[in-house]
């Protein structure tokens, strides 16, 4: 991590947003202002530039998230070191990236990055590691119309465990409705895992009970479901096809099906590959 003046892009935008000047993404004399004002305030070395100690303490959480980066600084994918990704992925989820390598070939830092950004689009930055089902009756129209004619919508909004119940009810190996197998086997993971044949395929990749215990894939193993479902798509073979936004189209179909959000998800690889090599 190093900004300065002349940097330009989102980190810079992320910056400007924190220190509540113009965020427009550029590295000027007013943010190097804002940045020596910051780091005198805080016990730093008032350069103006935002080295690793001055990000980690401008965002600690990114960093402190239930691993040290002590943890983190000697671990390796592939020949790259993981502390690149400091400050710009959460020291939780770096953590988990080795065992993701080892056990579903994420080995290059064209498969890493590739994975990475499409775990960060999926997830809302890694905040998210459970389906949001708590839709109003606008948005079961909107979204789930097939499944909700008429006025249906209105006996179900903001009710998630029969929304999911009935959206995913018959399906993905779930049983009916009453069964309510849909809503405990919602999408859970920074790719949402979802249904009963996923969760049973992917509880032969670890030594636990997923299908007794759903709720381990959000809360122990986020990142690893994510890295099954990327293996049982092949979206290592994709990811070997090279840096363009051809390739991250192609990977985003594959795991969307369709487009939405695409140019997040080119933001973010570039980023992450940018760091990774």
């Amino acid at each position: 991590m190093l900004l300065k003046v002349g940097s330009k892009g989102d980190e810079v935008k992320k910056l400007q947003q924190k220190l509540g000047v113009k965020d427009d993404g550029v590295f000027g004399a007013a943010t190097e202002k804002a940045v020596k004002a910051w780091q005198a305030k805080n016990g730093l070395n008032a350069d103006g530039v935002i080295g690793v100690k001055t990000w980690e303490k401008l965002y600690p959480d990114a960093v402190n998230e239930d691993a040290s980066t002590a943890n983190i600084d000697t671990k390796t994918v592939d020949g790259v070191l993981l502390d690149k990704l400091i400050a710009h992925v959460p020291a939780k989820v770096i953590s988990q990236v080795p065992d993701c390598a080892a056990k579903f070939n994420i080995n290059t830092a064209l498969r890493l990055a590739h994975f990475l950004a499409q775990c960060a689009h999926e997830s809302a930055e890694f905040k998210a590691t459970e389906e949001n089902l708590n839709y109003s009756a606008d948005g079961l129209r909107r979204i789930f119309s097939k499944y909700f004619p008429n006025n249906l919508a209105d006996s179900y909004a903001r009710q998630p465990e029969k929304i999911a119940s009935r959206v995913y009810g018959n399906r993905m190996g779930n049983g009916d409705e009453t069964s309510k197998e849909g809503y405990k086997y919602r999408g859970r993971g920074y790719i949402q895992l979802t249904g009963k044949d996923n969760y049973n395929a992917f509880d032969k990749a670890v030594d636990e009970d997923i299908l007794s215990n759903p709720d381990v894939v959000s809360k122990k193993y986020p990142l690893l479901s994510a890295a099954w479902f990327w293996e049982s798509k092949s979206l290592n073979q994709l990811a070997d096809e090279g840096k363009s936004n051809s390739v991250v189209t192609k990977i985003t179909k594959r795991i969307n099906g369709g487009t939405n959000g695409l140019d997040d998800r080119i933001r973010h690889f570039n980023n992450y590959y940018a760091l990774v090599t």
